[in-house]
């Protein structure tokens, strides 16, 4: 994998920042005049990366020009594209870094040097991104979720559990309460424990008060359960250069991502150059907010970018959204995502950057604009970006940016021309051009099966009531119409409670898309304040929980005074990590499974993220809603989706009055005042803190140190993978695929979005039986990979989403259609995607999938090749190899990425 040095072609334009200055940048703008000029940002930053890593190998000098030249040259040529770094998270993080060290063996058995194994390109991995939770509210005494642990053979509670001690009021005389916060803990749950590194205020007069005590079990369970994959990464961090873990108690990849690891321009040896990063996680669009190019790839990618390899990419169109006027008072950050999100899936944005611009990008915090950017899965683009100007400056002070290198950033930003401002001599020229009127928006939610599916607070009760007559789909559930008024009674902590079409049984304050945004988050927190101060309160059987994204998020929600009043909302923090959005909710009552049941009740589920597949929250949840964090709040209180807000209340005060949702809204005003209040520069500093200095149980975590991982062969989750069992020096002549059955025939729009990482086994699964057979299914609850929407036509009169074959060695994918990343990863990992030939399927051919197929390969394979499928009952048909370029080839030649990669080193 020898080359010339990067760079090399371009080497004139290097320039230095200023006469004063030693730092250096490629000044890209020289290369391409008035062409560059119109260039959208985001493809500047393509540019400029293409520039600088040119070494005539990876990157060629034609790929620069295209890209200088992509008004004529879009959705026409792959271009390679080499980003700053890389973020992986625990549960897609940790197959990366089992094939690399998988890698080193294979290397070692080829007679290569295992040591030359490790990352080239800068990766930090997350530990604790995916939190499970196993105890939730302040009922410290609730037993764990079953299979997520079993705390006596984990052995006794941690002895770093402190008891709290009673902080003096130091003769405050505005003290409302006791520091211990118990008058305001919901069934007297009070903060007994605290957690390393986590900074935490009393709300009465900012003295440091303890964790919740779920918090402290909740992470107790996690280090006994995942012991095995945290010693792993320990292990990764020490023997891999350029590996950095962001230590357990932190938080969540994205979060981190946006707080403490994104440096907007990176700087290396003196060279400046703008930040950008690929992950294993779709959130990472995130950064996109902050001006750095960004987005979620698959896992093989990512080790390719790990390993110097570069992303490719079909050079994608740029849509340039135009935002204009100013919101409604009354509209959280929240729904303006949604209603940018639904009005970008309406144009079709599918694949291709978006890029805002326009009077009304300048209204938006740094926070709003991640939102909208993290959204981007949900409307299919690649990425959403915000160009850097002064309101991301501002930002980056306010969050502690060294003030030198401030100033180096906007210089160097100026200079490239990657800085929006007012008084841009020429704007960008984009493939598409859109109008987005902020004044448009209302306040909304989105449900009841999909994000995309956006209802307006005010529609939501004759919405919901309308899904319930509509036949089973997207929006329907078919609840004939004598039943739809149907109640079913329980007993629940020593009252009776009445369950109904609608009722909400999940009310869950969760970190994907929100947690960062401190106005909608203090806003939840204030109107949860002025609820308790009205005498409203939740139904117990409400499984309600909250799941910050960072200990910042925590920091301002006490620092300001509202987290002991959603705390007596039931909204206790548990921990930080996705939690409900991942299907890691505890589990409901017995009481509650069965009333639903026996009724047949579509109970709801709200929640602040921006997944809400059926049955992705709960199997018997059936209806779920994504809603802004005060909308959860508010939903929880009302313990109905079915419910107009407008006319009816939330419920009474003490005396009989009826308490209506404007009444305890809070005002903009209010939550901007309490923001700046408390939104502050140690709370990133806590962060940064937090994440250099770790904490006791991981600092003290032993892990081996060895150049080869000592693998235990009894372990089921961390083994050798067999990639690498037959690997020869050259890669053998490609075989053909003979008599080969069908494992899944599926319908439209499958995504693997429905299969949740990080959810529970199923006990009848098996998963479940294998690891019963160990003796370690109460143990353990982790990856799930089972399509709970999509049905194989195979056995759909018997249920579905089983498989007639087992899955030995599947060699082709045939499709009408794919989304790129899927497709790259068939080819990843040795598996050929053919696709039908345009306007034909399975149907229009006659096929059922009860047929074998034969298929033979040419010696020379090209891209976008016609190759013949002959079935077993005679038919021939023609489908189309989806390899795009000779890089696809080459690597399915190899039998998948890692296995070209191997052999480089060997």
């Amino acid at each position: 994998m020898d080359a010339p040095s990067a760079g090399y072609a371009f080497e004139y334009l290097i320039e230095t920042l200023n006469d004063n200055s030693s730092k250096k940048f490629f000044n890209v703008p020289k290369l391409g005049g008035t062409k560059y000029d119109v260039l959208p940002y985001s493809i500047r930053v393509l540019l400029e990366a293409a520039v600088r890593n040119c070494d005539g190998f990876l990157m060629k000098k034609e790929d620069v020009m295209n890209i200088l030249d992509w008004k004529t040259k879009q959705n026409i040529v792959e271009v390679p594209f080499f980003p700053a770094r890389v973020l992986l998270q625990d549960f897609t993080g940790i197959p990366a870094m089992v094939d690399f060290a998988a890698m080193r063996e294979a290397v070692k058995t080829l007679g290569g040097d295992p040591k030359k194994v490790h990352p080239a390109c800068p990766t930090d991995l997350t530990v604790d991104h995916s939190l499970q939770i196993d105890f939730s509210k302040c009922a410290i005494q609730n037993a764990p979720n079953p299979g997520g642990g079993d705390l006596q053979k984990i052995g006794k509670l941690s002895p770093l559990k402190m008891q709290p001690k009673k902080l003096p009021c130091r003769g405050q005389t505005t003290c409302r309460g006791s520091c211990d916060s118990g008058e305001l803990g919901r069934n007297s749950g009070t903060f007994s424990s605290q957690i390393e590194n986590t900074p935490i205020l009393c709300p009465f007069h900012l003295q440091p008060v303890p964790e919740p005590e779920t918090v402290f079990k909740n992470q107790e369970v996690e280090f006994g359960r995942n012991r095995e994959r945290l010693q792993f990464f320990k292990w990764s961090s020490r023997v891999f250069k350029n590996v950095a873990v962001i230590p357990p108690g932190t938080g969540m990849a994205h979060q981190v991502n946006l707080e403490y690891l994104s440096r907007v321009v990176f700087e290396e040896k003196d060279l400046l150059f703008p930040d950008s990063v690929v992950g294993t996680d779709s959130h990472i669009t995130m950064v996109n907010g902050l001006g750095i190019l960004g987005w979620g790839v698959g896992g093989i990618e990512t080790e390719a970018v790990m390993l110097g390899l570069p992303v490719s990419l079909t050079l994608p169109e740029v849509v340039g959204c135009e935002l204009t006027g100013s919101s409604n008072p009354f509209v959280t950050s929240i729904d303006v995502v949604l209603g940018i999100t639904k009005h970008l899936r309406q144009v079709g944005v599918a694949g291709k950057f978006v890029e805002f611009f326009g009077s009304g990008v300048s209204q938006l915090s740094i926070v709003d604009r991640t939102t909208i950017a993290n959204m981007c899965p949900e409307y299919g683009a690649i990425l959403s970006f915000f160009p850097v100007d002064n309101v991301t400056l501002k930002h980056l002070e306010h969050t502690g940016f060294d003030k030198a290198k401030l100033k180096s950033m906007e210089t160097y930003l100026k200079a490239v021309k990657l800085f929006q401002n007012d008084q841009n001599s020429s704007e960008p020229e984009y493939s598409q051009v859109i109008q987005i009127n902020l004044n448009s928006i209302v306040p909304s939610v989105s449900g009841p099966k999909r994000p995309q599916d956006r209802v307006a607070v005010t529609d939501m009760k004759s919405d919901f009531q309308a899904c319930l007559n509509e036949k089973v789909g997207f929006k329907g559930f078919q609840i004939a119409a004598e039943k739809q008024n149907d109640t079913v009674s329980i007993h629940y902590e020593g009252s009776e409670y009445k369950l109904s079409h609608g009722s909400v049984v999940i009310a869950a304050v969760i970190s994907c898309t929100n947690n960062c945004n401190p106005s909608v988050m203090l806003a939840a927190g204030l109107l949860a304040k002025k609820a308790v101060e009205a005498g409203l309160y939740v139904k117990p059987y409400i499984r309600t929980s909250l799941s910050p994204g960072s200990g910042m998020v925590t920091h301002y929600l006490s620092s300001s005074g509202v987290l002991p009043y959603l705390s007596k909302l039931g909204f206790e923090i548990v921990g930080y990590g996705c939690s409900t959005c991942v299907g890691n909710t505890a589990p409901l009552s017995e009481v509650v499974l069965n009333a639903v049941k026996q009724g047949d009740l579509v109970t709801c589920g709200v929640l602040s993220g921006n997944k809400n597949f059926e049955g992705r929250l709960c199997d018997c949840v059936r209806a779920n809603y994504l809603a802004s964090p005060p909308l959860v709040v508010a939903y929880a209180i009302a313990g109905t989706v079915n419910i107009d807000f407008q006319t009816e209340p939330l419920g009474t005060d003490p005396t009989g009055k009826n308490i209506y949702l404007h009444d305890i809204w809070p005002s903009r005003e209010e939550v901007h005042q309490v923001e700046e209040e408390h939104v502050i520069l140690s709370m990133f500093k806590a962060l940064k803190e937090k994440i250099e200095i770790g904490n006791k149980r991981w600092n003290f975590l032993e892990a081996p140190d060895s150049v080869l991982f000592p693998w235990d062969l009894k372990s089921t989750y961390i083994r050798c993978p067999s990639f690498f069992d037959k690997l020869t020096k050259e890669p053998v002549a490609l075989q053909p695929i003979e008599n080969a059955h069908v494992l899944l025939y599926l319908g439209d729009a499958v995504t693997t979005d429905h299969i949740s990482p990080a959810g529970s086994i199923a006990r009848s699964s098996a998963a479940a039986k294998y690891l019963t057979n160990r003796g370690i299914y109460k143990k353990f609850q982790e990856d799930i990979f089972i399509l709970k929407c999509s049905i194989n036509h195979l056995l759909e009169m018997i249920g579905g989403n089983n498989n007639v074959h087992l899955l030995q060695g599947v060699k082709a994918v045939l499709a009408e259609s794919y989304e790129k990343i899927h497709k790259d990863h068939l080819i990843g990992i040795g598996i050929v995607p053919l696709q039908f030939l345009p306007g034909e399927n399975a149907d229009s051919l006659g096929l059922s999938g009860r047929e074998t197929f034969s298929l033979t390969f040419p010696e020379e394979l090209s891209p976008g090749i016609t190759l013949n499928i002959k079935a077993s009952t005679g038919k021939v048909f023609s489908v189309i190899a989806s390899f795009e370029n000779d890089v696809e080839i080459t690597l399915y030649k190899h039998g998948g990425l890692l296995n070209f990669v191997a052999r480089k080193f060997s």
